[in-house]
Order: C-alpha cells, then structure tokens, then sequence
C-alpha cells in the first residue's frame, strides 16, 4: 500500500479547522492510538521571531486541539536546547508559550537535571550513531513507549537541503553534542529515525507551510508566504513530498534516499498517494543556499579543515565555534536582516494571526 500524506491549502481565519482536517485526511487514528502518551516534538530553531524558523502558535494549537478532540489526553511538549539555542526564549518570542497555556501543557525542557537520560541499545544496525559518542547513544528514557507527533515548518536547510520530519528528531533524541554528527548528518537522519520507530509506538507529523523558508535555513533565509499544510505518519514520505514542493529531487537527497533503502519509508513521490490538493504542478523553486557561518562549517566537516575537525569541536577550544554563530546570527544577521524581515510579516494576516497568540 501507498505511503500517505495531506496536502491543505489554509489561510489564518480556517487555519485550526484545516490541520485538524489534513490529519483526518493522513489517517492520524491509525498511528496514534489516544490511550498513549504523546510527545508533541516542537521545533524551535532560533530564539527569535523569524517567519518560518520555528513552530508556528497555530500549528501547535491546532495539533493539540485535533488530538484532544480524539481523546487524546497527555500531551506533552518537549525540546533540547543546542550549543547556540535558548528554548526558554525561543518558545516565548515565538508566542508557543500562550498556546501551550491554552492547552494547559507544561513544557518539557530536555536539558533540565529531573530529565533522565539512559543509554539506549538500538536492535538495529546502526549506520554512524553507535560510533560518535564513546559506543553510547543516550535519549531521554521519557521518550520510550510514548507517541512522537513532530511540528517541523516547510523549509531549507544548509548541511541537509531541507528539514522536516526527519530532521526534528535531532533537537528531542540527541543531546547537547549532538552537532558532532555534522559530518555525518544524513546518516544520522536514518539512524533517529530507525530508533523512534523502535522506541515509538506511534509516529505522525504536521508540517507548516504556512510560511516556507527559502536560502539559508533554518535561521538565515527568505520567508515565504504558501499557505500550505502538510499531514502524514510516514516521516520520510512528508519530507520528500515537502523537498518536491520546494522544487528538490527527494531521490537526490541522501537522508532521504537511504531512509528508503533502510525500508524506513517511502522517498519516491510516485509511490507516495497525495490526499487533498493537487499539487502535480507546484514548484517553489527554492535554493539551499550558504552563510559565512555555513561555509566555514562545511570546510570543518567536509573540506579542507577536516583533519582540524576533533581539535576544533571537540577540545577546550570548542567555544570559539558558539561564538561565531551567536555573533553572525543574533548580533549581526538578524538585526541588520532579519528585524526588518520579521516586521515586514508581522503585518500580514499570517503576522497579524501570530500577534493574537502573544
């Protein structure tokens, strides 16, 4: 049978009713059984307002109040914290706080002491995991046996194309280190993946495209306004039908391609059935693009630095690295760029729907 994913055309006054409509139209009853515990894996790439960066208020709220509507009863957000990234922040700037009061949902912070983390034993092979971290692979024991409903938005990403699905494992299942899979990062993807299926009793995920990302992502890019929502419990089928849509081969993206190959999901949009709108002819014609930040990793990972790799991630000197990011993207990008860019949106109708959440 087909892998299956939604496609929705919304605008902000039917936003809430169009995602719980795109999850009826992905089947969500039949991944995510109500009687489970459900961890709403929120997306936050940065700590500030940026159109597309982030999980939008909207999206959130109207994940909760589908699944609420279905009888499910504990949800439970959660997120980790990067080298480079405030949650705490970025769940206020980004208005996620209030949608989360309205729910009556507490936020769960990854990194805080009372979260345990335990050494997880995949059962099976791993393709790089197993052997960046010392033979140890540590996840939150909070994560097992409960649902992971997945809030990524629409957008590019400098080291993997795009982001999604896929991609939103990476901020919950991994830890603070978890930038040392850069040089490996798809077949890291494949890995998380391959382990919240062992782990997960269910998987589903919306995506928001609501507002696309276009250049740079996740942070240093070009919003977009599509209108656009995307629903599916196959996390490589939503990921490959969002790469079709930004104007990507999905078949050309590694992540994805091995995840296909690992029998993860299906990467080929011609085995993927499209419910809701006709999307035969969209093409956003996006462009991963790069930063100076962007560049100087990518000669780290995989260019000329590459032999300095340990000794510049991995050693005392490592700082310098959380430095530079926080100086080009908070203090220098976003407020010569991405201030203007992100009062540009706030008045849109999109922008004047996120206002309202505040």
């Amino acid at each position: 049978m087909k892998s299956l994913v939604a496609v929705v055309k919304t605008k902000p006054s039917t936003v809430l009713e169009d995602i719980d409509r795109a999850m009826t139209l992905a089947q969500v009853d039949n991944f995510l059984k109500k009687q489970t515990p459900t961890i709403l894996k929120i997306n936050i790439s940065w700590h500030f307002y940026f159109p597309a960066c982030s999980t939008t208020p909207w999206q959130l709220d109207g994940v909760a109040a589908s699944l609420k509507k279905r009888g499910h009863s504990e949800l439970i957000p959660a997120q980790n914290r990067t080298v480079v990234i405030n949650p705490e922040l970025g769940a206020e700037n980004n208005h996620l706080n209030s949608a989360m009061k309205k729910h009556k949902l507490k936020f769960v912070h990854l990194y805080e002491p009372e979260i345990e983390w335990i050494n997880y034993k995949p059962k099976s092979k791993m393709l790089v995991l197993d052997k960046i971290f010392g033979g140890r692979i540590d996840i939150p024991k909070m994560f097992i046996g409960k649902n992971a409903f997945h809030l990524p938005t629409l957008k590019t990403h400098v080291f993997t194309t795009i982001t999604g699905a896929m991609k939103n494992a990476f901020g919950g299942l991994l830890n603070d280190n978890r930038h040392w899979t850069h040089s490996v990062i798809h077949e890291t993807l494949v890995d998380l993946l391959q382990i919240q299926k062992e782990i997960h009793p269910g998987i589903f995920c919306l995506t928001d495209g609501t507002i696309a990302g276009n250049g740079a992502g996740p942070r240093v890019m070009e919003p977009q306004i599509k209108n656009y929502l995307l629903a599916s419990g196959d996390s490589v089928a939503i990921d490959a039908i969002a790469a079709k849509m930004m104007g990507f081969d999905p078949l050309s993206l590694k992540f994805l391609y091995l995840a296909q190959e690992n029998g993860l999901g299906t990467a080929n949009p011609q085995d993927i059935s499209i419910k809701g709108e006709d999307i035969s002819k969209v093409d956003f014609h996006f462009e991963s693009k790069d930063t100076f930040a962007s560049r100087c990793q990518k000669a780290i990972y995989w260019g000329k630095l590459k032999p300095l790799e340990h000794v510049l991630l991995r050693t005392p000197l490592v700082p310098w690295s959380y430095l530079a990011s926080r100086v080009f993207h908070d203090f220098y990008w976003y407020n010569v760029f991405g201030k203007p860019i992100a009062r540009k949106f706030l008045d849109t109708p999109w922008g004047q729907l996120f206002k309202s959440y505040k």
